[in-house]
């Protein structure tokens, strides 16, 4: 029993060591090199914060590109998915009303081809992004409500839009806050 005690106990004290002290502050200093220093990194407009990079926000007004629904409602302490199966009455009640409301806002669009995003929760409900489909499908309601043309639009979306890491590493996507703030500054 002696014999496998102590070497236990020793390395129990080192690993705490190493993975609750060295660890920590070492991810902690690498934050320090990283946009934001390690605070994550936030969106500014007219000179003060609006948001962070990483954490969706909810839009509502037609004059602004929507979101992805969030089951969290948006709150980053509370990011966390619905769990709830595509049988569940209740996900399809409310995804039904997300379809009814987008439809309702964009009468332009038919409801098959609403890309599935823009109706549904992601695992955390925080996502901050959107595909440019999802954005490019907003583009009609925006430009009737803002008078400004699609073309316009379409280029805004596109210069938004960050290209796969590498040119393969996931998909293409469009950060629904910075193309906000983009869209406000575009007068």
């Amino acid at each position: 029993m002696k014999a496998f005690f102590f070497p236990a106990l020793k390395l129990s004290v080192i690993l705490m060591v190493l993975l609750c002290g060295v660890y920590p502050l070492a991810i902690a200093g690498i934050g320090k090199f990283t946009a934001g220093n390690g605070d994550g990194e936030t969106v500014q407009y007219k000179g003060r914060t609006v948001g962070y990079v990483l954490i969706g926000q909810k839009f509502t007004k037609d004059k602004y590109f929507w979101s992805r629904p969030s089951a969290a409602n948006y709150q980053a302490d509370a990011g966390v998915g619905s769990n709830k199966g595509p049988t569940n009455p209740d996900y399809l009640k409310s995804t039904q009303a997300l379809i009814d409301t987008f439809v309702k806002h964009n009468p332009d669009v038919k409801k098959q081809d609403i890309p599935a995003e823009l109706v549904t929760a992601s695992a955390s409900g925080l996502d901050p992004d959107l595909s440019p489909a999802g954005a490019q499908i907003q583009i009609a309601r925006i430009a009737k409500v803002r008078g400004i043309s699609a073309d316009k639009l379409n280029a805004l979306v596109a210069e938004n839009t960050e290209k796969p890491l590498l040119g393969i590493f996931g998909p293409a996507k469009v950060n629904v806050l910075k193309l906000n703030v983009a869209l406000d500054e575009m007068k």
